[in-house]
């Protein structure tokens, strides 16, 4: 609790108000993509890291976003499914469920559900950031896929009473949709200077390794070995 604590120091510090959101990615950018090259004939499962610049590991050198760590976990552990990174930095569970087809559409076995954050920062209703991550976990399921939804807090100025309410977002989410939760994503990362980028909200590359462990916990119960 001490490191969560001291991350929303930091990110009170950095200056990330309602007014100051995170900086989207370039149009470019703005892409499903694989954490790892794939084969041209890839048929492993797919695992979707869904999800804003937490997931497109924003500010990290390529090829060290938390979604490469996971696929690197997983060809270590034997277990055959490609990772697809589908994090676009900026944002909010709006811009997700707007987007929310191109990731069914890839048709995943696993969906690791990572929104919220920049409707916190932005002072956003939690009422609309529960319809909007509510209705992408619908579709998600019933695309077939399991869905894994990570948890997320905001800095102690945003108020006890609004921070209550939008942490029981993800609990409440996943108690009703029996879903498996990470409780905090950058649990042991968030506020170790060695493990965050200057701007006290995103991990460095050795940031982004840890969390990866913090997502495979939770990941690897629903994992097979089998392919396919």
């Amino acid at each position: 609790m001490k490191n969560i604590y001291l991350m929303l120091t930091c990110l009170a510090i950095a200056g990330c108000s309602r007014e100051q959101p995170p900086a989207r990615e370039p149009a470019p950018a703005r892409k499903a993509r694989s954490a790892a090259p794939a084969k041209e004939t890839d048929h492993r499962p797919v695992i979707v890291a869904f999800g804003d610049s937490l997931s497109a590991g924003f500010g990290a050198d390529p090829g060290q976003s938390y979604p490469d760590f996971v696929q690197k976990a997983l060809d270590q552990r034997g277990y055959p499914y490609r990772v697809v990174n589908a994090g676009i930095s900026g944002d909010t569970t709006t811009d997700g469920l707007e987007r929310i087809h191109t990731v069914t559409g890839l048709q995943p076995a696993v969906a690791i559900l990572e929104f919220g954050g920049n409707d916190g920062l932005r002072g956003l209703p939690v009422t609309t950031t529960r319809a909007n991550l509510e209705q992408m976990i619908v579709a998600l399921q019933k695309a077939g896929a399991k869905v894994v939804l990570a948890g997320m807090t905001l800095p102690p100025n945003y108020g006890p009473e609004y921070i209550r309410s939008f942490e029981a977002v993800y609990k409440d989410l996943a108690k009703q949709y029996h879903l498996p939760l990470i409780p905090f994503l950058l649990l042991g990362v968030g506020g170790n200077p060695a493990l965050m980028q200057r701007d006290g909200i995103h991990p460095t590359g050795e940031g982004n390794r840890i969390v990866a462990k913090n997502v495979m916990q939770v990941l690897e119960p629903l994992l097979s070995r089998k392919a396919g």
